[in-house]
């Protein structure tokens, strides 16, 4: 059902389509003004930058999921009680329809992927352990994103209305996942802070093995980091859930 509703709104679907060519031009001529008086930059290259922010910016669905504002709008419709009444875990539920949600827009991204290779010069690699290190970092990189996104969403067991606060968690997800600037370039300092919040698994880790900047042979330990990270994540939503059930107040329908 999860790829007929996407489907559904085509308007959407090719909006989206030409506002990220604009943005991947923009960014194009933006790094390339940057570069201008430099041949590297915290030891990339232009061309590696250039190809680690178009990425980036395709795979982005992997870092924003849909959570918080999905929990409050059940929450404001009275819709939360009959969802926990299905025979069907409710995390679980939820789960599978984010992943299918961000392998139907990853989809839809590939006429967009055709044309960074074609017009803007994207580099995908050629060897097949290259793209099945990205895979396996992908998906460990989006369930732990899912199950932080998950803690935020009980927010809305507290409070009628999550627009504002789903808006800021997709802000600082842009930032901190390195989907604008590499987290190669940022100060000690802010690269540390952002290796500390889960976003950076979620899309800067995946996104630099499929372009290079990070060699394959740190994958066990960058796989290691992120089981790490699922774990606690998975265990501490399941804790912030079971306490946040105790919240709910019935509205809407």
């Amino acid at each position: 059902m999860e790829p007929k509703l996407f489907l559904a709104y085509r308007i959407w679907v090719w909006m989206e389509f030409i506002v990220q060519i604009v943005a991947m031009t923009i960014f194009v001529y933006f790094w390339r003004a940057v570069y201008q008086n430099a041949n590297t930059l915290s030891g990339l290259s232009l061309t590696q930058t250039l190809n680690y922010v178009l990425l980036a910016q395709i795979l982005a669905p992997v870092m924003a999921t849909r959570l918080i504002f999905t929990m409050g709008y059940g929450m404001r419709e009275g819709m939360i009680g009959i969802e926990l009444l299905r025979p069907v875990d409710f995390q679980a539920r939820y789960y599978v329809e984010s992943l299918t949600d961000v392998v139907v827009a990853l989809i839809t991204k590939l006429p967009l992927l055709l044309l960074g290779v074609l017009i803007f010069g994207v580099h995908l690699p050629a060897d097949v352990l290259t793209w099945a290190v990205f895979a396996v970092s992908l998906f460990l990189g989006f369930t732990v994103i899912f199950f932080f996104d998950w803690i935020l969403a009980c927010l809305a067991f507290y409070t009628t209305e999550v627009w504002g606060w789903s808006y800021l968690r997709y802000g600082l997800g842009l930032f901190f996942s390195g989907a604008l600037v590499p987290l190669d370039m940022m100060p000690d300092w802010l690269r540390s802070l952002t290796l500390a919040l889960p976003f950076a698994q979620s899309l800067y880790v995946p996104v630099s093995l499929l372009s290079g900047i990070t060699p394959l042979a740190g994958a066990p330990r960058l796989w290691l980091v992120q089981i790490l990270w699922l774990v606690g994540m998975a265990v501490a939503s399941r804790l912030v859930f079971q306490r946040a059930i105790r919240a709910v107040t019935v509205q809407g329908g």
